[in-house]
């Protein structure tokens, strides 16, 4: 089921959160903050996760999941790699904000880079989560991460407003690890107990969950890994056109950071139904037909039950 109804509260709770802050901040701050350095964060984790992400979530549930995660795992030294080479391209390559106007901008960088190798450190147990419908989980742990970090944002921005940057840097990494934890908590409690025992669930401890060599088998599933490659070659358009304003502001310059903020807030505010409601129904309908029809196969050789189901949603 598409849990709508957490979401959008929470979604709205965070876009009030923001807009409150919004009264303390410059418009310079607002637009290093949301176009410069969230495109680093955003572009270090699909560059490192989103084909890895889509590739291990497609198929059965009922698979080698040792091999799957030991794929999954690559995105952390992925991830490391795309962080420092990005952040050397933000730090010496682009336009660097005046210091007077926005302070500390590489500590920002430093932070936001660091923050997606934190996500990336929750990877194989976001993939397990939605793999074997854990709807409840996901949204919890979005829910609370981003809760957290609007809640600290407002409050330092209140109350130490002189900070600048430094507030978001925390944030960030308060999100980030707010969200891994989640995961992390909930596998540690559930794994091994009676509940897991009796839905059979393919992984016993936590353990089972790092990468583990397979004895006189190949470390992954090479035909995940094939099709990880593919996802990326798709999923590389999709980046563009969804952060493409971003890639065109910060790389040719056509509006000052001023203007990139103003432009940010009016950018949400017309995305609202979009980030809301469409979002959501895309990211779990992307699961539903991930579970339901075996990719590769023609619609004649898939199941008639699980092509009617398909059909009527």
């Amino acid at each position: 089921p598409v849990r709508l109804s957490p979401q959008v509260l929470f979604r709205a709770v965070t876009f009030a959160l923001n807009a409150f802050a919004l009264r303390y901040l410059s418009r310079e701050l607002i637009g290093v903050v949301n176009v410069r350095l969230t495109l680093l964060y955003s572009t270090v984790v699909f560059l490192a996760r989103e084909a890895f992400r889509r590739a291990c979530l497609s198929g059965s549930a009922k698979r080698n999941w040792t091999k799957t995660n030991n794929l999954l795992w690559l995105t952390v030294p992925l991830g490391v790699f795309w962080s420092v080479c990005l952040s050397l391209v933000w730090l010496h390559l682009l336009e660097v904000p005046d210091p007077s106007v926005v302070p500390h901008y590489q500590a920002g960088v430093v932070a936001f880079g660091l923050s997606a190798i934190i996500e990336l450190l929750g990877e194989p147990f976001w993939v397990l989560a939605p793999a074997h419908l854990f709807v409840r989980l996901k949204v919890i742990a979005e829910s609370l991460s981003v809760l957290s970090k609007c809640v600290l944002t407002v409050v330092l921005v209140v109350l130490y407003p002189q900070w600048g940057l430094y507030i978001f840097c925390l944030a960030q990494l308060l999100y980030t690890s707010v969200l891994v934890l989640c995961y992390v908590i909930y596998f540690v409690t559930f794994l091994g107990s009676p509940e897991a025992t009796k839905k059979s669930f393919p992984v016993a401890r936590m353990k089972s969950l790092l990468p583990n060599l397979v004895e006189d088998e190949t470390f992954v599933n090479w035909k995940e890994a094939r099709l990880t490659w593919s996802f990326f070659k798709q999923s590389f358009l999709k980046q563009i056109l969804t952060e493409g304003e971003r890639y065109v502001m910060t790389f040719l310059n056509v509006l000052n950071f001023g203007d990139q903020g103003v432009y940010d807030i009016v950018n949400n505010l017309g995305s609202l139904v979009a980030r809301f409601i469409f979002l959501p129904i895309e990211e779990s309908f992307y699961v539903f037909f991930a579970k339901v029809l075996e990719r590769g196969k023609s619609v004649k050789d898939q199941k008639k039950d699980d092509v009617a189901m398909a059909a009527n949603v």
